[in-house]
């Protein structure tokens, strides 16, 4: 019986909620990481974790029975190397979790390039709000559910399935792991420059993931993509689709949408999400024919759909100063980010919308999406994109041309503020900014605390 476990990136959000569970069974848990503060380190000590800052050899305590490597861990990091020269028995994050908390439960796995963080958290609260105390594991905070990811003793999970790598030993998806009964696929489309070189081996880890679906089970697949289509022909699996088109299984209905929510109907049902876009009234639907499947009542899923109140950093109002909105989201891909200006049009249809954006994941510093980009950013009045994060860790030509970006806006029509740093950023829109405004920062990091900075300036 394993009863020591040490981890390696213990304060990130997954590592954090995994070990806190495996201290509730009993385990003897220890964990170290380069930034140890609160809240996540208030809460690992709460559930007596002992943390160490930083990575160091000796952190290794002697009686690990088992290592649990972070995603964001790589060679030459000094306990990696110190595990590998022990030859320790080493693990990743979804190997763990597949080894003690998954196996045997009914797992709800939700996938896709965008969504999964909104979609995993409304089926989550679905769950919730009809009494199944489901066990959950979400890239995001639910505003419902007030965490992360917790686990329960309940039969059922439901877990964001990221097509991202598994650990620097692992290179197949995490949602590899998961042992899925249902699978939701959102959409499918280029991302993850970092791993991947197109969209087709983004295609293939999708069909992977089709090959491990009972025949009990069902993936739920977006009838209005191309490449979710795709994935699952020939797959052995039951396949429902849902979505707007004719040719759905599962069609949506009759959508009509105020300032502050959309109406649809789905298989007779009428629904109310409070939330804006297309692509949130496919995230319910998908989340409400999830728990469906898992037996759930419609009418109850009517109700607790209606009581949905969304996740932290999508499409979040962070303040209101002199009629100037600034609202937060993690959109970090051109069509995540067409898709927020088009929400925010629906939600505030008077108002002027600037659009920040931070080029800061793997693929957007990259030149992969460089026309896309000025496509997507051209939807607001005020396109503003910042330097591009970090950019040494992208060879110069492969790097997205800031220069070329600001030329193509300019031919598109927009007057764009190109490649200042936070606080330039946040000196230049409060000059032009009027009430009535609409500021959109988009980025999947802190972006120095713009947020905090723009409120701040506009009061002043």
């Amino acid at each position: 019986m394993n009863s020591h476990f040490h981890f390696l990136g213990v304060c990130g959000t997954a590592m954090g909620a995994v070990a806190a569970a495996m201290a509730r069974r009993g385990f003897t848990v220890t964990g170290s990481d380069a930034n140890v503060y609160p809240p996540m380190s208030t809460f690992l000590e709460d559930e007596g974790i002992t943390l160490f800052e930083g990575y160091k050899a000796s952190n290794i305590p002697a009686d690990a029975d088992v290592i649990v490597i972070g995603n964001a861990m790589s060679r030459g990091n000094e306990e990696v190397e110190a595990v590998l020269q022990r030859r320790l028995r080493y693990l990743s994050l979804p190997e763990t979790m597949k080894e003690y908390f998954l196996r045997g439960k009914r797992n709800y796995v939700v996938t896709g390039t965008h969504g999964k963080t909104t979609t995993t958290s409304m089926l989550a609260w679905l769950m919730e709000d009809s009494g199944l105390n489901p066990s959950f594991m979400i890239g995001g905070i639910a505003r419902n559910l007030g965490r992360g990811g917790r686990f329960t003793d309940s039969d059922f999970s439901v877990l964001e399935g990221d097509e991202y790598d598994t650990a620097f030993f692992d290179k197949r998806s995490k949602f590899l792991h998961y042992l899925p009964e249902l699978v939701v696929i959102n959409n499918i489309e280029f991302d993850h420059a970092d791993i991947y070189n197109s969209l087709e081996e983004i295609k293939l880890s999708f069909r992977r993931l089709t090959q491990i679906i009972p025949r009990n089970g069902l993936a739920l697949v977006n009838a209005d993509d191309p490449n979710c289509l795709d994935v699952v022909k020939g797959a052995p699996c039951p396949v429902k689709t849902l979505g707007f088109s004719d040719s759905s299984n599962i069609r949506i209905l009759d959508v009509e949408t105020s300032t502050d929510g959309s109406h649809f109907t789905l298989e007779g049902t009428r629904y109310y999400v409070p939330m804006i876009g297309e692509f949130n009234i496919r995230n319910a639907a998908m989340a409400i024919a999830a728990a469906q499947f898992a037996g759930l009542n419609v009418k109850q899923l009517a109700d607790s759909m209606g009581r949905f109140e969304g996740v932290a950093r999508r499409q979040e109002v962070k303040g209101v100063v002199n009629g100037i909105s600034v609202v937060d989201d993690f959109a970090h891909h051109p069509t995540a980010i067409r898709q927020a200006i088009l929400g925010l049009r629906q939600r505030y249809p008077e108002s002027r919308i600037w659009a920040i954006f931070e080029p800061r994941s793997n693929t957007t510093r990259r030149n992969i999406f460089q026309n896309e980009l000025a496509l997507s950013l051209a939807t607001a009045d005020f396109p503003v994109v910042a330097a591009v994060d970090h950019p040494d860790k992208v060879a110069l030509e492969e790097r997205l041309d800031l220069t070329k970006l600001s030329n193509d806006l300019s031919a598109l029509g927009k007057d764009a503020l190109i490649g200042g740093h936070a606080q330039e950023i946040v000196s230049a829109v409060c000059k032009k900014a009027q009430p009535g405004d609409v500021i959109l920062v988009m980025s999947n990091g802190g972006f120095d605390g713009i947020h905090a900075k723009l409120l701040e300036a506009l009061n002043a």
